[in-house]
């Protein structure tokens, strides 16, 4: 039964709205952050050859094009101080085809840069100038530290303001970054990639000594690194996965995929004693990274114990991203890389762009006590709640928690992936048993799989109240100790408040334990 009450000296939705200086005007709508659209980089690496085309208007930036291939351009190079003749005719091809790729996007044109391969070889020129003359293409030959500080601006890309030491492994070199405060520091390079160690004279215990003497000199230029420790590239990538397939993880993201110095050496002891093919074949590892990967655990496992990180972090973002953060703005970057994505995606897909802002507005009473961390992920799931709308009815809660769990998005936790998931499947569903997910849930606590819970059916109420911009919207009220929910209708939203909206209304305030009360108040006069 409803009651009425003035609504003077209550909070109104219309006009309250927390933090919005987080929801201002999206800057992928600014002309310098347009301009960033359709960003095309080529890494020339001693392993392999890569072109990347990012749609980069948002500050976490959609992959529009991703293409690998397998040159191994540092094989030998060693021993004949040239490179590899038969990598050198398939990077040709290569580049080749990734000019004419992009000249059918519409590419303005493609930034190409060269690692430790091509630096290093004594026909590295020559090669650059037959990639110039038969495709056109300039390619700018970066040296160590220079490739240090694009891999940690490309981790700082998807951690922004992180703390701690930054590890690129290439084929022909391994560098050493270290960011604190949104910025790069000391950084330096080494022959520590797995094509080089593969080439040292005297086996095992050579390659054993080379490397220890190598994370020496390391350590004591870099000093103490005891914060988090990035891991960038392909084999860093390849050992994580069979991290997972040891441990059985259920979450087959590897970017913010955390590992332990404790996991890192039981997963290199596994790899020791595996049969590679196997292993190979069950991890879904291309023939030519398996090869280098009993290097780079070698590599791995003594850089663990030399720095002793508090935790590692793997990072699908490196030299590539670096480029184009290189390229970006400084507003931009300064933006919270999860919010900036989440309000790409409903700008471009949500039936009511800009209703995410009144949405959070709306519930924000029910988690103004929240940590901050736990309140972007409210703020985020806000402006997703309705991106995935064209999606049959039947599987709109699964797309939902799929697409949240395995989309390209910077800024989150594989645990926070799944809490946003959660949040957006009880966006279109009460219930989350029985989904084709449920081995993912246990990813969190159940204290958090409840307030996921929650949040997802006080979206589900509060996406009932579409109104028109100008129109005054009512608001909840939510008392914890009392375990009360308060629903303040405004003359705008009586008629809004039909069958569906009350019984959403009462299950939010079941997950909550929640008792109802809803009151009529009189809007103010214009």
């Amino acid at each position: 039964m409803t009651d009425q009450t003035n609504i003077a000296g209550a909070p109104e939705a219309a006009s309250v709205q927390p933090d919005a200086g987080l929801f201002g005007r999206p800057l992928f709508e600014d002309p310098g952050a347009r301009a960033l659209a359709r960003v095309g980089v080529v890494d020339v690496g001693s392993n392999s050859v890569r072109l990347v085309v990012f749609d980069g208007a948002a500050r976490s930036p959609a992959y529009f094009y991703n293409e690998k291939i397998m040159c191994a351009l540092g094989a030998g190079l060693s021993d004949s101080g040239r490179l590899n003749p038969e990598g050198r005719v398939r990077a040709l091809a290569a580049l080749r085809r990734f000019q004419h790729l992009a000249q059918g996007m519409g590419l303005p044109a493609l930034t190409v840069v060269a690692t430790a391969a091509v630096r290093d070889a004594s026909d590295g020129p020559d090669f650059c100038e037959d990639v110039r003359r038969e495709t056109g293409l300039r390619i700018w030959v970066i040296d160590g530290e220079e490739e240090a500080r694009l891999s940690a601006q490309g981790v700082l890309l998807g951690w922004p303001g992180s703390y701690g030491l930054v590890c690129d492994i290439g084929g022909s070199s391994m560098e050493l970054a270290e960011i604190s405060g949104g910025r790069v520091g000391r950084r330096m390079t080494s022959s520590l990639g797995p094509l080089k160690l593969r080439e040292i004279k005297g086996g095992k215990k050579a390659r054993d000594t080379h490397i220890r003497e190598t994370m020496e000199h390391m350590k004591s230029v870099m000093g103490d690194q005891r914060d988090r420790l990035f891991l960038v590239g392909g084999s860093w990538r390849a050992i994580a996965r069979i991290d997972m397939y040891r441990r059985g993880y259920p979450l087959h993201v590897l970017h913010e995929y955390r590992m332990t110095a404790r996991s890192v050496s039981a997963t290199a002891k596994f790899i020791r004693k595996a049969d590679l093919e196997e292993l190979r074949g069950a991890c879904n590892i291309s023939s030519a990274r398996m090869s280098l990967v009993p290097l780079a655990a070698e590599v791995l496992s003594r850089l663990v114990q030399s720095f002793r990180p508090k935790d590692i972090a793997i990072s699908s973002y490196g030299i590539r991203e670096g480029m184009l953060y290189e390229q970006m703005p400084q507003r931009l970057r300064d933006r919270d890389p999860l919010i900036e994505a989440c309000r790409f995606a409903e700008a471009k897909d949500a039936r009511m762009p800009g209703f995410g802002k009144s949405l959070y507005a709306f519930i924000h009473p029910l988690f103004k006590n929240v940590p901050e961390q736990r309140r972007r992920l409210v703020k985020a799931a806000c402006l997703l709640h309705d991106v995935s709308w064209r999606a049959h009815p039947d599987y709109r809660a699964e797309t939902c928690f799929d697409n949240a769990t395995r989309a390209n998005l910077g800024g989150l936790k594989h645990s926070e992936r799944v809490f946003l998931g959660l949040a957006l499947l009880h966006r279109y569903s009460n219930k989350r048993e029985g989904t084709r997910f449920d081995y993912l849930y246990d990813l969190i606590d159940e204290k958090s799989q409840l307030e996921a819970e929650i949040l997802g059916k006080a979206m589900r109420f509060g996406a009932m109240m579409w109104m028109a911009q100008d129109a005054e919207r009512g608001t909840l009220r939510w008392f914890p100790k009392k375990r009360r929910l308060q629903l303040l209708l405004t003359n705008d939203m009586v008629p809004l408040f039909g069958e569906v909206s009350e019984a959403r209304l009462v299950s939010l305030a079941s997950s909550l334990n929640a008792e109802v009360e809803v009151r009529k108040v009189r809007q103010r006069s214009t």
